[in-house]
């Protein structure tokens, strides 16, 4: 069973700037909760409550927004304002939370292999919180989505969605053989492909589900794009050795980690959760 969720934490966040000089990102604020709360509660939904962060300087504020703090809920406590913090005590209640952090930023592999230490010989999720995963209510999330094809398939699973041609060259892309209407198996994957040398229009999107053996795979994998440690090239070798999976999900994505993404987001859960009261 999968116990455990990993959330990379420790970039920069360059295209806030400068919100981000002195904030994480990850609190950015989608209306009420921030980004990091959001995925969080997705993988929470899925079953995986204990949450180990890979974090670094200024995020400081990620691990006190999942701690008490008292003089706050004793000056709101017994009043009207205190059911604002309901979402955030059940995931305090719910769950668990460890940190390590990432000294310099070399990819988002070596941050992978830098929370080995809090995740162990064990599979385990993964959830960039720049990706915002919406689901209709009622319906599973995106990483419960995943976490039930992992029980049927024990093998690592990357979400992915369709993108046009011309935002290709932003993303990780898969090349597989349909398995069943929206599953593939991985032949390979391109980090960031130019769009006309691209092998399909499968964008990987910041949901995984891994097996431990990427640990050692990834240690293995020689600096790729941008002398960084690319997951990518480390999951390529995964699916040469064995099966690697790529689901396209159900549900909407917002990229928030862009301006434009940021606002869509925020816009649609204003009009969609937040004003109807969903969210409260």
């Amino acid at each position: 069973m999968i116990r455990k969720c990993l959330f990379p934490v420790a970039g920069y966040g360059t295209r806030f700037l400068p919100v981000t000089k002195a904030m994480a990102k990850e609190m950015l604020p989608i209306v009420h909760k921030p980004l990091v709360q959001w995925g969080v509660e997705e993988a929470l939904d899925a079953g995986l409550k204990q949450v180990a962060f890979v974090t670094g300087r200024n995020k400081r504020a990620i691990a006190d927004h999942f701690d008490n703090n008292y003089e706050l809920e004793a000056e709101i406590a017994g009043s009207a304002k205190e059911k604002y913090l309901h979402s955030i005590r059940k995931l305090q209640d719910e769950c668990t939370f460890s940190f390590t952090r990432q000294r310099s930023m070399e990819g988002l592999g070596h941050a992978i292999l830098t929370g080995e230490t809090l995740i162990g010989n064990e599979p385990f999720g993964v959830v960039l919180s720049d990706d915002l995963c919406l689901v209709e209510p009622g319906c599973d999330g995106v990483m419960q989505q995943m976490v039930k094809l992992y029980n049927q398939f024990r093998c690592s699973i990357v979400a992915v969605m369709e993108v046009p041609k011309e935002e290709i060259s932003a993303y990780g892309v898969v090349d597989g053989e349909p398995m069943k209407s929206g599953l593939f198996r991985i032949n390979k994957m391109v980090e960031k492909p130019d769009p006309d040398d691209a092998p399909s229009n499968l964008a990987i999107i910041g949901r995984y589900i891994l097996t431990p053996d990427i640990f050692d795979i990834i240690r293995n994998t020689p600096r790729g794009r941008n002398n960084e440690i690319q997951l990518t090239d480390a999951l390529n070798a995964q699916a040469k050795d064995g099966c690697v999976l790529a689901y396209q999900f159900k549900g909407t994505r917002f990229d928030c980690g862009n301006v434009h993404g940021f606002v869509e987001a925020t816009n649609h859960v204003y009009e969609n959760i937040y004003k109807p009261g969903l969210g409260v």
